[in-house]
């Protein structure tokens, strides 16, 4: 990954308390590309993008973003960085009293001096994008897991971010609007020269869409490289995630004691 990065993560460090929650980690996301955080559950992919939007700050080592020093932005500072990012919540987070039109034009209202006119030829653009411009009157609660999902990409490059993070994009989504909502992802950064990190457990779709992969485990980067390196790796945690085998470094059994021994004594017992 030898291109200009956007976002540098460099011998990363953070705790709750004083609870390890990431462990030397270092990213590179290059200017104009998709990268995906993977890993299982609480292996603390969201808060890689939470220490890159500035939400929380590193116990020690550092995150740039766009050659800045997020944690040490002021207030105004990461005010600014973060016009320039757009994110994807998990299930999407629309606005639930606000149309899809509001939903789309909020930022727009809040963060530009844009004539009302203007703003409704970028929101049906961005709309059309995602193939939901004759929606932009509905509300949230008459949208479908898939177009909710999609409102919400366009809500997420309203203002043309120069980075797009997505937390689990693909969760809850039918086959359909999964591979939908890929190709969106995809198309939409090329389209805006952005660069994306998408944060995700689903490795069979992310695979098909990503430059490249960090496998993130117990907090630490245990592999990582090109969706086809990925798949061939021989890390046995990654095998197993990547294969979706039932056994292997993450058991299937909850630890417990062999469970001959517990029938014996139960027998022994009744005897």
């Amino acid at each position: 990954m030898s291109l200009e990065p956007l976002v540098e993560i460099r011998d990363l460090n953070f705790t709750y308390d004083s609870r390890p929650v990431l462990t030397g980690i270092n990213m590179t996301i290059p200017r104009g590309k998709v990268v995906a955080v993977m890993g299982s559950s609480g292996c603390g992919k969201t808060t890689t993008l939470r220490l890159i939007g500035g939400q929380l700050r590193p116990t020690s080592g550092s995150v740039k973003v766009g050659g800045q020093m997020v944690h040490e932005l002021s207030g105004d500072g990461l005010y600014a960085l973060r016009r320039r990012m757009g994110m994807l919540f998990q299930f999407g987070a629309l606005f639930t009293d606000m149309s899809v039109y509001d939903n789309i034009a909020f930022q727009m209202r809040e963060h530009t001096d844009l004539p009302e006119k203007v703003i409704r030829d970028l929101v049906m653009m961005k709309l059309h994008a995602v193939g939901l411009r004759g929606a932009h009157d509905l509300m949230p609660a008459e949208l479908s897991g898939g177009m909710a999902r999609r409102v919400a990409l366009a809500r997420a490059v309203a203002l043309d971010p120069m980075l797009i993070m997505y937390d689990e994009p693909f969760a809850g989504l039918d086959p359909i609007s999964l591979s939908i909502i890929g190709e969106l992802i995809r198309k939409l950064n090329d389209v805006l020269g952005a660069s994306s990190v998408v944060v995700t457990h689903d490795v069979q779709e992310s695979l098909k869409i990503v430059d490249y992969v960090y496998f993130v485990s117990a907090g630490k980067i245990v592999a990582e490289g090109t969706a086809e390196e990925i798949k061939q790796s021989k890390v046995p945690y990654v095998h197993q995630f990547v294969w979706g085998e039932a056994d292997g470094p993450v058991p299937f059994q909850y630890p417990a004691r062999p469970y001959g021994e517990e029938l014996m004594e139960r027998a022994g017992r009744r005897g």
